[in-house]
């Protein structure tokens, strides 16, 4: 595969990140990578597998949501690391390390340190007080119509935004690898997509993520081998020729120099770190086991996964250094490294695994796409089918088979919308809708589900306006910010300054909710303030929980 094939396969697989430059103009056609597209074949093979013997097993709505309960802490976490860890992170964390030595770990382990903090304050209570999706929780004790209302836009929005980014770059990698026209890719994706959530709903989502779990660690396991096997197993060596070689010397082993904005960094970081816990495909995994403790499992085990998966990438990250820059190959005339150092680590899969590797890894940048797509249709189509149409349209009179229907022809909707948007952003920079994404999951369903879970004072009042301010002021901020303001409008100064709004919104979320919520002396505020106490020992206990004693 030749280094312009490669420079463009990092960037696609990149632009689904935080870490990612915008995907725009065009894409050429290339010559087939023959390995890549076997080993492509032979996933959506057994993918599709997976989702027929899944259908014969999905009866129910439980069945449909959450797999029946039935999947294990080990599946699961294994299925939210498959959720969470991504070739983007795989690909972004290892530049990160190969042009800034220690600071690129610093910044993965930020990420992973929110991830147990974040999961362990919402899992279990999550898991004793939902059914179905996050909204069970946040209006458990609050009025159920404007409360579902409220997180059933709030998840459409994270999963319209995650949805288009996810789509440019897999249409652009499967027109990358097959040379097929880029429409023809989108839809094909888009097909993919909603056959694994219409037909075998979350089990075969779940096990879709766990394959490419599997293949990412496996890939990225067998590079950090090869690399610890050319400096001897010698960590010691691995950083003193890294040193040797790499144009900051000793510097790389010391922190600090990433960080030219520290209010735009910190703001990124609270989206990172609170936006997971409030991304509605994350929080339904939570729902597809049978009890609290295999929700404290799901987080143990998806936690030791995604920590080393960082380790790895620390290792690939240094052994880039090592046997990739100091590798002429790998360079153009000026001794730069050909796709910049985004391109570290697929250089480094050529380097000790050839063309059969990355092949691989291109296979792998594909589930990886596949897999979070299809988590993210089915959290949307089930906040439309279980929040706004079961409780918010029907009251909670619906039936289960009318409900199913509706999920389902949701799917077929939100495939086709996928395919449009698309189609429409083909040609935009898109990076930032992912940082968009977080900080509206940051700012709007966090503080909710938070808040309803540990504060006895909230109300109603207080959720809806400090959730719609909080969602509000992050769209607005972000409009208004260098990457849309400026890069896609085409003024020439933005008016908020920072690249991502979650530092500003999601204050505005919690004063907004905290505010109105103190201020609300109604009768419906007290109920609810009241309700608070035993919601708490049930959400503690497990025990007595019953949708009935909702209102």
């Amino acid at each position: 595969m030749n280094a312009r094939r490669l420079g463009l396969l990092a960037g696609l697989v990149l632009s689904s990140n935080a870490w990612a430059e915008g995907i725009s103009g065009e894409v050429n056609r290339q010559p087939l990578n023959i390995e890549a597209i076997i080993m492509f074949i032979l996933f959506v093979g057994a993918t599709l597998y997976i989702t027929y013997w899944a259908s014969k097993r999905t009866r129910s709505r439980q069945d449909y949501y959450t797999a029946g309960g039935q999947i294990t802490g080990l599946q699961n976490g294994m299925a939210i690391a498959g959720d969470f860890m991504s070739a983007a992170s795989f690909l972004g964390i290892s530049a990160l390390v190969y042009g800034s030595g220690y600071d690129g770990l610093i910044y993965s382990i930020g990420f992973l340190i929110g991830w147990p903090i974040i999961l362990f304050l919402i899992a279990e209570r999550l898991r004793n007080l939902g059914k179905y999706t996050f909204a069970d929780v946040a209006s458990y004790r609050l009025k159920q119509k404007p409360i579902r209302t409220l997180s059933a836009c709030g998840s459409l929005v994270v999963v319209a935004l995650y949805l288009i980014a996810q789509m440019v770059g897999a249409g652009k990698l499967i027109q990358l690898l097959f040379g097929l026209n880029y429409h023809v890719a989108v839809v094909l994706v888009g097909i993919l997509m909603v056959l694994y959530v219409l037909f075998g709903g979350m089990l075969a989502t779940t096990w879709v993520q766990i394959i490419k779990a599997v293949l990412l660690l496996a890939g990225a396991t067998f590079m950090a081998l090869m690399v610890l096997k050319s400096v001897d197993f010698d960590f010691n060596k691995l950083f003193t020729e890294a040193v040797a070689i790499h144009p900051k010397g000793v510097a790389i082993m010391s922190p600090g120099g990433l960080v030219s904005d520290p209010i735009s960094a910190l703001s990124l970081g609270l989206a990172l770190m609170f936006g997971t816990a409030g991304l509605p495909h994350i929080l339904m995994r939570f729902f597809t086991v049978n009890n609290a403790k295999e929700a404290r499992k799901s987080v143990f085990y998806a936690t030791g996964f995604i920590g080393y998966f960082y380790i790895l990438t620390f290792i690939i990250g240094f052994g880039a250094i090592v046997l990739v820059s100091s590798n002429p190959a790998f360079k153009d005339a000026h001794g730069i490294l050909l796709g910049g150092n985004n391109m570290a680590a697929v250089h480094l899969a050529n380097a000790v695994g050839g063309s059969f590797f990355l092949g691989f890894i291109s296979a792998v940048a594909f589930a990886t796409i596949l897999a979070v797509v299809a988590g993210l249709t089915l959290a949307g189509a089930s906040a439309v089918s279980h929040d706004l149409y079961a409780s918010v349209i029907k009251d909670g009179k619906a039936t289960e088979r009318n409900e199913l229907r509706v999920s389902k022809i949701t799917v077929i909707i939100l495939g086709i919308v996928a395919i449009a948007l698309g189609i429409l952003f083909e040609k935009q920079n898109i990076a930032f809708m992912v940082g968009l994404a977080f900080s509206i999951a940051a700012s709007c369903n966090f503080p909710i589900i938070i808040l309803s879970m540990y504060w006895s004072k909230l109300t109603t009042r207080g959720a809806m306006v400090g959730g719609w301010l909080g969602l509000v002021t992050a769209v607005v901020l972000m409009i208004l910010g260098p990457t849309i303001w400026v890069q896609i409008l085409g003024h020439a100064k933005p008016i908020y300054p920072y690249e991502y709004p979650a530092l500003f919104s999601m204050i505005v979320a919690f004063v907004g909710t905290w505010f109105f919520s103190i201020t609300d002396h109604s009768l419906s505020g007290q109920q609810e303030r009241e309700r608070f106490y035993p919601q708490f020992v049930r959400s503690q206990t497990g025990i007595g929980i019953s949708q009935s004693s909702k209102h």
